[in-house]
C-alpha cells in the first residue's frame, strides 16, 4: 500500500539503523558502551521524587490535569526566567506547560503553520526543528548554525528569494548537536532582523543550565522587544535529570502562546498533576540540584576529550551541553557518519550518533553524548584506540556507499 502523505515526507530514520546494530551486538553478548542518544543516566534528585511520591498520595491529583499547567507551576516558570535571565513573564498569558519541549515544538508547528509556509532552520539541528515543521506541512530552509557574522547573509537571501516570505527562524543556542553557544549581541541581531521582516522567532532553550566555560548562555528574551515576536522552549529533562517524567515550558509572544494554547487543549490534558506539583518544587529550589548536575556533566566532558584524544580520536571540548560534537577521523570521512557508527558498533563496541541524523550538513561528523560514567568513557577510549590501531586492516574490505552509485 501506498505510505501515507505525512508519513512519505519524512526521511528515514537513521538513528533506527544504528540502533537495530546495537541490539543485535548486545543479544549476541557484545558489552556495547551506548555514547548514542542523549539520554540522562543520572536519578532525578531526591527531593523531586519524594514530593512526587508525597503529592500522588491525594486521589484528587489523580483526575485530569491542566493542559497549560497548573497555576504554581506555571507561576514557577515565570520565577525561573526572572531569577535566570532577568526577563518578566506573565505566568497567565506568556507561558504555558508542554509535554517535554519536543512536544511543545511540535505543537506550535502545527499551530502557526500554513501549507507552503517557508521555515529557516539550521542545519545541522534537532531533528524536531525540522520535521515538526514538515509535518505540518510546512518548508524547510536550510541554514548555518554558526552564531557569528556569517549567520546572517543566507537570512538575507532567504528573505529576498523565498516565495513565500519565511514564516519562521529556528534558533538553538546551546546547540544540539554542535553545543555552541550563542551570545547576547548575536540575539539583538536576530531580533532587529526578525523585527525588519516581521518573521517569528522560535528558540530552544533545552541545555541553559548545562554548560561548562564561559557565562551562563543568555536567552533571546533578554533582548528588549524580544517578546514582541519570539517564543522559546526549554525543558527539565536535563537541567534536573527528568527525561522520562516529559515536563518543559514555552513562554514568550502572547499571541503565539495562545495559539499553543489552543492547539493542546484540543490534543491533551496536560502531564500528571503530581508530575507538575514535584516540577514546581524543583523550579522553585535553592539550585544545588542544577549545579551538581552540571559539574557531572562537566567531569565526564574533560574525561571524554582527554582519554579520546590520547586514543587518537580527537574531540574539541564543548562549552556547553551535554553531548560532544567530533570530526570523524579522516580515514573514515569518506564513509559517512552513518557507516562510521555502524563500525564502532561492530569493532569497538561503542554507540554514538552519526551526524547525518541532524542533517546532510553532519555528515562528516558524529555525536557523542556524556550519558556513561566516567570509568565507561575511558573504557570506550580505550576500545577506540584498538579499533584506531587496526585502521588498515579494518578498511581493506570497507566500500563507501558512494562508491555503487
Amino acid at each position: 500500500m501506498e505510505e501515507f502523505h505525512k508519513v512519505r515526507r519524512l526521511p528515514p530514520y537513521v538513528f533506527e539503523q544504528v540502533n537495530r546494530l546495537k541490539a543485535s551486538a548486545r543479544a549476541g553478548g557484545a558489552d556495547i558502551i551506548d555514547l548514542g542518544m542523549g539520554n540522562p543516566d543520572l536519578p532525578t534528585p531526591k527531593a523531586i521524587v519524594d514530593k512526587l511520591c508525597e503529592v500522588v498520595q491525594d486521589p484528587r491529583t489523580h483526575r485530569y490535569s491542566s493542559s497549560k499547567g497548573i497555576p504554581g507551576l506555571r507561576r514557577a516558570q515565570a520565577a525561573y526566567y526572572a531569577r535566570r535571565f532577568g526577563v518578566k513573564l506573565n505566568p497567565e498569558t506568556q507561558v504555558v506547560a508542554t509535554l517535554g519541549s519536543k512536544e511543545g515544538f511540535a505543537n506550535m508547528a502545527q499551530a502557526i503553520t500554513a501549507p507552503g509556509d517557508v521555515v529557516l532552520c539550521p542545519n545541522p539541528t534537532y531533528p524536531i526543528h525540522a520535521f515538526g515543521f514538515l509535518m505540518a506541512g510546512g518548508v524547510i530552509r536550510s541554514i548555518t548554525v554558526e552564531p557569528d557574522e556569517s549567520f546572517f547573509p543566507p537570512l538575507e537571501r532567504a528573505v529576498r528569494h523565498s516565495i513565500p516570505k519565511p514564516l519562521a527562524l529556528i534558533l538553538n543556542y546551546p546547540s544540539n548537536p554542535t553545543a555552541q553557544v550563542a551570545t547576547l549581541d548575536f540575539y539583538r541581531d536576530v531580533v532587529a532582523f526578525a523585527k525588519k521582516h516581521d518573521i517569528i522567532v522560535l528558540s530552544d532553550l533545552a541545555y541553559s543550565e548545562i554548560y561548562f566555560d564561559g557565562p551562563p548562555p543568555p536567552s533571546v528574551l533578554e533582548v528588549p522587544g524580544a517578546i514582541d515576536v519570539t517564543v522559546e522552549f526549554t525543558s527539565m529533562s536535563k537541567t534536573f535529570s527528568m527525561p522520562g517524567w516529559r515536563m518543559g515550558f514555552a513562554v514568550g509572544n502572547e499571541r503565539l502562546i495562545a495559539a499553543l494554547t489552543r492547539v493542546k487543549s484540543y490534543l491533551d490534558y496536560g502531564a500528571f498533576t503530581p508530575i507538575q506539583v514535584a516540577a514546581t518544587h524543583a523550579l522553585n529550589g535553592d539550585g544545588s540540584d542544577i549545579e551538581e548536575v552540571r559539574n557531572v556533566y562537566k567531569r565526564r566532558r574533560d574525561v571524554l576529550v582527554e582519554s579520546f584524544g590520547k586514543a587518537g580520536f580527537e574531540v574539541p571540548p564543548p562549552a556547553a551541553t551535554m553531548f560532544a560534537w567530533a570530526k570523524i577521523p579522516e580515514i573514515f570521512r569518506h564513509l559517512g557518519s552513518l557507516e562510521f557508527s555502524k563500525l564502532l558498533v561492530e569493532k569497538a563496541d561503542v554507540a554514538v550518533a552519526p551526524g547525518v541524523g541532524f542533517g546532510e550538513q553532519g555528515d562528516d561528523f558524529v555525536r557523542i553524548a556524556l550519558v556513561e560514567n566516567e570509568h565507561r568513557i575511558r573504557q570506550a577510549a580505550r576500545n577506540i584506540k584498538r579499533f584506531l590501531s587496526s585502521a588498515d586492516e579494518t578498511m581493506h574490505n570497507v566500500v563507501s556507499l558512494s562508491a555503487h552509485r
